[in-house]
């Protein structure tokens, strides 16, 4: 067993965009950063999967106000996010300013978009109603049997895997440490206080502070007394990727139908998902998941079907009982979560690592941070 000891001001457990970025920050504000990935790679788990929507204005519910405003938010400070990636390592993050479709294939969904529509006038989002021979002129690939559409111009996309890159790049430029293949077993603690994380090897990493930002397996972690720690399940979500041999010019705008979407990446690359499936810890493909995908998107996008696909996987969503993510400090002190995105994690990933950076540095997280605190779920088994 090794008997190696270090010690950081902050401990992050994961190495997903989530976990990233909240290290990052942490990294800028000053503190001594490590992050611990059990993988041999950053974020190939939930975030390599995403199709990364940023989406807040077109996946607003009338039951999920804070969270609505909470991904608006986020979504405002994505152009300066990025442009502070790209400046700390060049590198691209696959942002577009591509806004979205809403669109309806038959009269049960028009009515249904009628709803949304008001939803979102009532809250004052920018949504524009068009007819389909609009939308037509906007998207030609879509089918003359399009019955109606939303604009959505405030709605954009990322590519998570640039994304994800990009921090990974920033966070060791900034100073922080990004520790591959260290499986952590459980946060360590004394007393009333988080003191660390004992890896499955048997080495304790010393830490000032502890963020979970482990995603699904956020509540897998032992050492949590009591009461403290945030009840977190897999939903499981299956995708394809595809390229347009033709190159770029299918779509330019992101298209949501009802149990799907299409992601353009802007170089004659999408994205088709996905499935919401309750299946545990399951991450198989299947023929009918694939076979639904594609026939919902070819009622609507024709020409979908003569695209190449170059990948078929399975992700899973950390989703927690209330849908609503966990972020800032928990129950004892030194113990942060940054976990529970269920399907926001790429929208949120600024504003989280905004508000986590800020308690791990003693400073106010803002009062977006109080409808999310992971306090809320006290006593609560997992």
């Amino acid at each position: 067993m090794p008997n190696r000891s270090s010690s950081f001001d902050v401990a992050v457990v994961g190495a997903g965009v989530i976990g990233l970025a909240v290290a990052w920050r942490a990294a800028q504000r000053g503190l001594k950063v490590i992050v611990l990935e059990r993988g041999a790679e950053p974020a190939r788990e939930t975030s390599s999967v995403a199709a990364g929507m940023l989406a807040p204005i077109s996946e607003a519910l009338a039951t999920e106000v804070a969270l609505m405003r909470l991904g608006l938010a986020s979504v405002s400070a994505y152009p300066e996010f990025v442009e502070e990636l790209h400046d700390a390592t060049g590198m691209d993050t696959g942002y577009l300013r591509c806004g979205t479709l809403l669109a309806a294939r038959d009269g049960d969904e028009a009515e249904a978009l009628e709803r949304e529509l008001a939803l979102r006038e009532r809250f004052g989002l920018a949504v524009h109603r068009l007819r389909p021979s609009e939308a037509r002129l906007r998207e030609a690939a879509l089918a003359p049997t399009l019955r109606l559409a939303l604009e959505i111009p405030d709605d954009h996309a990322i590519d998570p895997r640039k994304l994800t890159a990009a921090l990974a790049d920033a966070l060791t430029a900034a100073g922080g440490e990004l520790r591959l293949g260290a499986t952590v077993a459980s946060v360590e603690t004394a007393g009333e206080r988080a003191t660390g994380a004992r890896l499955a090897d048997g080495e304790r990493v010393a830490a000032e502070q502890v963020v979970v930002a482990a995603g699904p397996w956020s509540s897998s972690l032992d050492g949590i007394p009591p009461g403290a720690a945030v009840p977190v399940h897999p939903v499981k979500g299956q995708i394809l990727r595809l390229h347009d041999p033709a190159g770029p010019g299918l779509l330019t705008r992101v298209v949501r139908f009802t149990g799907g979407y299409v992601v353009p990446r802007g170089d004659g690359r999408y994205v088709l998902g996905a499935t919401m499936e309750e299946r545990g810890f399951d991450t198989t493909v299947t023929a009918g998941a694939v076979f639904e995908l594609l026939r919902d998107a070819s009622e609507l996008l024709p020409s979908v079907t003569e695209l190449v696909i170059d990948e078929l996987s399975a992700g899973l969503r950390p989703a927690t009982p209330d849908n609503a993510p966990a972020i800032g400090s928990g129950a004892i002190s030194g113990l942060h979560w940054a976990t529970g995105h269920f399907r926001h994690g790429i929208l949120l990933t600024p504003i989280t690592a905004q508000i986590v950076a800020a308690g791990l540095a003693g400073d106010d997280p803002g009062e977006l941070a109080s409808e999310f605190a992971p306090t809320r779920f006290a006593a609560v088994a997992v």
